[in-house]
C-alpha cells in the first residue's frame, strides 16, 4: 500500500499539504460560516500528503471527502483542486489499477462534479427569471463546467502518465548500459582467458619438447663420455642448439605479449625435418610420408601443423615403446590438412606421470583452425589423428569445446601419462 520513500520526501510532502490546507482555510471566506468545510479542507489536505506515498490511498480519502461534501451540500472551494494532485500521483506511481482507477476517477469526476455543479444551478434558477427555460441554462453551465474540470483531472493524468513512461525508459537505457558494460567485462574475460590458454599452449610446445630432446641428450652424453666422447660431443651440440632454439622461441613468445615484433621465426612445415632429425638424434624411430604441397598454406596453419607434429612426437618419445617405429603422415589438400601419428604403446605401464595439457593444446590448435582432433588407443597403437581447414576462417577458439578436466584414473595408461 505504502511505496518506499526518504524521509526528507515525506516530510516536504506533509509541509506542503500543510501549507496548501491552512491557505485554503484561512482565504475561504465561507469556511467562516460553514465548520463542515474545515472537514473537507481537512481531507483534502490528508489525501494530498498522501498522494506519493500511497497513490491508492489518497484517491480513496479524496473521494470519500468529495462525497461527504456533496452530501452536506457544500459549494467548491479550492480544497479541491488537490484532487488534480492526487490523480497525477495515481499514473506517475502508482500501480496498473490504481494507474486505472485515477482515469476511471478523472472522467468520473468531472461527470459527478458537473451534474452535483449543474443540479444546484438548476435549483436556484427555478426561483428567479431566466431569459430562456432554467433547464437549458442548466445544462449549459453543466457542459461548461464537465470539460472544465475535465481538463484540470485528466491533464495531470496524463502528464503522470508522461513522466512515468520518460522514467522507465530511464530505466531501461541504464539496464542496457549496465547489460552492455557486463557484456564488455565477459568479452574481456574470454580474451584474457583465451589468451592465457594460448600462452600455456605454446609454452608447453616449446619447453616440453625441447626439455625432452635436453633430457635424452645429456643422459646419453653422460654415459657416453667415458666410452665415446664423440658422441658425448654431438649430443652436447644437439642440446646446445635446442636450447638456443627454444629459447628464441620463447623470446618471440615474450616480444608478442610486449606487443613488439618476434626475434626469431615462427616455425612452419619446413621445419619438421629439422624436427625429425632431432627426434632420431634421441633415439625415436620417426619415418615421415607426406602427400600434396605445402607452400600455399597460410603461417598460422603451418604453425598448428608443426606443433601438432612436434607434441605427437614429444608424447611418443615419452610415452610409446622405444625401439618401435612412429609413423608420421601429412597430408596436404587444397582444403583440408590431415595428420596422422601412430605409435607402439608402452606395455610395462611406468611412464612418467603427465599433465594433460599435450593433448589440449593439441585439440585446441585443431579447433580454433575450425578442425577436429582425435587421439587414443588403435589396438596395439596409440594415434593422433586430426583433420583442419587449410584455411581458417576463424583465429578464436569456440568457448566449451575445449575441456581441461584431468584424467581419470579410468583412463588407458597412454592417456594418463601426458598425452
Amino acid at each position: 500500500m505504502f511505496r518506499p520513500m526518504l524521509r526528507a520526501q515525506i516530510v516536504v510532502d506533509l509541509v506542503v499539504a500543510g501549507v496548501l490546507g491552512v491557505l485554503v482555510a484561512v482565504t475561504s471566506t465561507r469556511g467562516i460560516d460553514g465548520p463542515l468545510a474545515y472537514l473537507t479542507v481537512l481531507g483534502m489536505t490528508v489525501a494530498l500528503a498522501l498522494r506519493r506515498l500511497s497513490p491508492g490511498l489518497a484517491l480513496t480519502v479524496a473521494w470519500v471527502t468529495a462525497v461527504f461534501q456533496m452530501v452536506t451540500g457544500q459549494d467548491p472551494d479550492g480544497a479541491d483542486a488537490f484532487i488534480a494532485a492526487i490523480v497525477y500521483t495515481t499514473s506517475a506511481y502508482g500501480s496498473r489499477r490504481v494507474r486505472l482507477a485515477g482515469l476511471v476517477s478523472a472522467i468520473g469526476g468531472a461527470v459527478t462534479a458537473a451534474v452535483y455543479v449543474g443540479a444546484k444551478d438548476y435549483a436556484q434558477r427555478l426561483t428567479i427569471d431566466t431569459a430562456t427555460t432554467p433547464a437549458r441554462e442548466s445544462m449549459q453551465v453543466t457542459i461548461a463546467y464537465f470539460v472544465v474540470i475535465l481538463a484540470l483531472l485528466l491533464l495531470p493524468w496524463l502528464a503522470g502518465v508522461v513522466v512515468r513512461t520518460r522514467r522507465a525508459a530511464r530505466m531501461s537505457r541504464e539496464a542496457l548500459l549496465l547489460a552492455e558494460r557486463d557484456a564488455a567485462r565477459a568479452d574481456r574475460a574470454v580474451a584474457v582467458e583465451q589468451e592465457r590458454v594460448r600462452i600455456a599452449r605454446d609454452m608447453h610446445d616449446i619447453v616440453a619438447h625441447s626439455l625432452a630432446v635436453v633430457i635424452a641428450q645429456a643422459d646419453g652424453a653422460r654415459y657416453a663420455l667415458k666410452a665415446d666422447p664423440a658422441v658425448a660431443d654431438q649430443a652436447l651440440s644437439t642440446i646446445s642448439g635446442t636450447a638456443r632454439r627454444a629459447l628464441g622461441d620463447v623470446r618471440e613468445l615474450l616480444g608478442a605479449l610486449r606487443h613488439e615484433q618476434g626475434t626469431a621465426p615462427t616455425p612452419d612445415v619446413d621445419d619438421i625435418e629439422r624436427l625429425v632429425t632431432e627426434m632420431r638424434a634421441v633415439g625415436l624411430d620417426v619415418r615421415v610420408e607426406r602427400n600434396g604441397d605445402s607452400t600455399t598454406l597460410p603461417t598460422t596453419t603451418q604453425l598448428a601443423v608443426y606443433r601438432i607434429v612436434q607434441e605427437s612426437l614429444t608424447n611418443a618419445y615419452k610415452h610409446g615403446e622405444h625401439g618401435t617405429p612412429v609413423h608420421a603422415t601429412l597430408t596436404y589438400r587444397p582444403d583440408t590438412v590431415e595428420i596422422d601419428v601412430v605409435n607402439r604403446r608402452a606395455d610395462h605401464g611406468h611412464a612418467g606421470p603427465g599433465t594433460g595439457h599435450g593433448l589440449v593444446g593439441m585439440r585446441e590448435r585443431a579447433t580454433m583452425s575450425g578442425g577436429s582432433m582425435t587421439a587414443g588407443p588403435r589396438g596395439d597403437d596409440f594415434a593422433v589423428a586430426v583433420r583442419m581447414p587449410a584455411h581458417p576462417a576463424s583465429g578464436q577458439m569456440p568457448r566449451g569445446l575445449v575441456t581441461t578436466r584431468q584424467p581419470t584414473d579410468h583412463t588407458t595408461d597412454q592417456e594418463h601419462t601426458g598425452r
